[in-house]
C-alpha cells in the first residue's frame, strides 16, 4: 500500500499541535492555580471579616465540617467562641443560584449577612447587594424572631419594588441557615471544641 506522504505530515503536524496545547493548558493551570486559589481565600477573609463578631483567630484554618458543611468558627483571644460562619445556596434567585455568606452569634442570632455570588438583576434584584438597609434587617434576628417570609408572603422582611423573587430565595436562605445551627447545635459546638486550635492572627472582625 501506497504511504501518502502528506497525509502522514498533517498527522504529525496535528499531533505536534495537540500536544503543544495540551503543554500550553497545563502550564497555565500550574501557574494560575495558586494565585486564583490566593485571590478566592482573600475574598473569602474579607467577607467572614463582613459577617463574623470580633475574633483573634483564624476563621478559615479553623473551619469544621459538620453534615457536610463547612463552618469557620470565630473566637476571641481567651479562645472562646464568638460566631460561626458558612456559606448557603438560595437555588431559586431569579437568574440563578444566590450564595449567602451568613454569620451567626453563638446565641444563634444573625450577626450579618453578605451575598458571595449572584446574577440577579442590575437595578432590581442586586439590591440583596447594594440595599445595605435590607440587609441589615436580618441582624439580630433568629429563628423564632421573625416570621421568615417577605411582606407579599405574609413575612416580616420587604421585598424590592418590582423584584420579589430575588429578596424571597435571600429569605428562606438565611432561614434555612437558622435553621440548620438549631439542628446541629451540639455536633456544631462538639466539633468546635475538639478542633485544634490554630495560631491565633489578630483581625478586626465584627464590621457589618
Amino acid at each position: 500500500m501506497k504511504i501518502d506522504r502528506d497525509q502522514i505530515r498533517m498527522v504529525i503536524a496535528l499531533f505536534v499541535v495537540a500536544v503543544i496545547a495540551a503543554a500550553v493548558t497545563g502550564l497555565t493551570d500550574i501557574f494560575t492555580r495558586e494565585p486564583i486559589a490566593a485571590a478566592q481565600r482573600q475574598a473569602l477573609h474579607k467577607a467572614l471579616q463582613q459577617v463574623l463578631p470580633v475574633h483573634s483567630n483564624d476563621a478559615q484554618a479553623a473551619k469544621i465540617t459538620v453534615n457536610g458543611t463547612t463552618i469557620y468558627p470565630a473566637k476571641n483571644s481567651n479562645d472562646q467562641l464568638t460566631g460561626l460562619a458558612w456559606e448557603v445556596t438560595a437555588p431559586d434567585g431569579y437568574s440563578g443560584s444566590i450564595r449567602i455568606l451568613v454569620g451567626l452569634r453563638t446565641d444563634g442570632s444573625v450577626h450579618a449577612i453578605r451575598i458571595t455570588h449572584h446574577r440577579e438583576t442590575p437595578g432590581l434584584g442586586d439590591g440583596i447587594v447594594n440595599n445595605s438597609a435590607w440587609l441589615d434587617n436580618f441582624v439580630g434576628q433568629g429563628l423564632t424572631s421573625k416570621t421568615w417570609k417577605v411582606q407579599k408572603d405574609g413575612g416580616d422582611f420587604d421585598q424590592f419594588t418590582g423584584a420579589t423573587i430575588t429578596p424571597r430565595a435571600v429569605v428562606k436562605a438565611v432561614k434555612g441557615a437558622l435553621e440548620f445551627f438549631h439542628d446541629h447545635h451540639d455536633a456544631i459546638l462538639e466539633r468546635v471544641m475538639l478542633a485544634q486550635t490554630p495560631d491565633k492572627t489578630t483581625t478586626n472582625g465584627g464590621q457589618h
